[in-house]
């Protein structure tokens, strides 16, 4: 049997711009179905990869653009386990909207997670290398983060939808975790809040949302715990705050998810 060496280095870079943060990958890591509450967008430098979206299943490739609205649940694996490297900007929506709201009218959301355009590529290079340069003038900077969203909204995005693809009763679940992120909920009590079975409350998760209650309640707490580490918390403190038994199972969960350590993320972003 042939054993494959796990391959997983990541940068996080320290960005000069509030809102904004900056990753360099290569990796063979599995990343399992997750969200972000930024908006993503980035470059395939190397190798390919094949990733479950909204719109069904993709592929990027070194020089594709791939890009994930906020909330939206995504995954990523790489092609015969071999390695792919990527180049990752993440924007608070407020920023985005912010910069872009003379220009792209009613845009918030990317339409495609993966495009070949050369042209958007090359000014995400820019941006991307402004952003990392610590003694960057703010007004080239402001410049290439304006061209480069306004180019992506306006050729790839869409208005964003004015109501939920949810259910009501998958709402409502969704509701109550989002309200209490630290209690303890049973999907028996879910189902009841929702008016569902057990099952249908399952189903109803995996058809509107691409994963479990239970997958879903963990990739918030991390959410969640990385803003209390953006807040300069301690991960042990990160880790009760956000509703995890200990620190070792929000670190064991972060990792899975984001590939990175709540430390070196803390240590990254303050």
């Amino acid at each position: 049997m042939t054993t494959i060496s796990r391959i997983h280095r990541v940068e996080i870079h320290r960005s000069t711009v509030v809102g904004i943060e900056a990753m360099t990958l290569l990796s063979n890591h599995h990343f399992p179905r997750h969200a972000h509450d930024q908006f993503g967008i980035g470059v395939m430098l190397s190798g390919a990869q094949r990733s479950w979206s909204g719109l069904g299943q993709v592929s990027a490739s070194a020089g594709d653009v791939i890009m994930v609205n906020p909330g939206e649940m995504h995954d990523g694996a790489p092609f015969a386990d071999t390695a792919r490297g990527w180049r990752m900007i993440y924007l608070d929506p407020a920023l985005v909207m912010r910069t872009v709201e003379d220009d792209v009218a009613n845009t918030a959301e990317i339409v495609r997670p993966v495009v070949h355009d050369p042209l958007l590529a090359s000014s995400l290079a820019r941006l991307f290398a402004r952003l990392t340069n610590l003694h960057a003038e703010p007004l080239g900077q402001e410049e290439e983060l304006i061209r480069s969203l306004a180019y992506a909204l306006g050729r790839h995005g869409t208005a964003k939808p004015s109501s939920s693809r949810a259910s009501p009763s998958v709402a409502k679940a969704v509701e109550r975790l989002d309200a209490a992120l630290d209690a303890p909920v049973s999907l028996a009590e879910l189902a009841a809040l929702s008016g569902v079975s057990r099952f249908q409350l399952l189903r109803g998760f995996a058809r509107e949302l691409g994963i479990t209650p239970h997958a879903y309640l963990v990739q918030r707490r991390v959410r969640l715990a990385q803003e209390y580490l953006r807040q300069r918390h301690t991960p042990a403190m990160a880790a009760v705050r956000a509703g995890f038994a200990d620190q070792s199972h929000m670190t064991r969960a972060f990792v899975r998810q984001l590939g990175i350590t709540p430390g070196r993320y803390r240590a990254a972003v303050i």
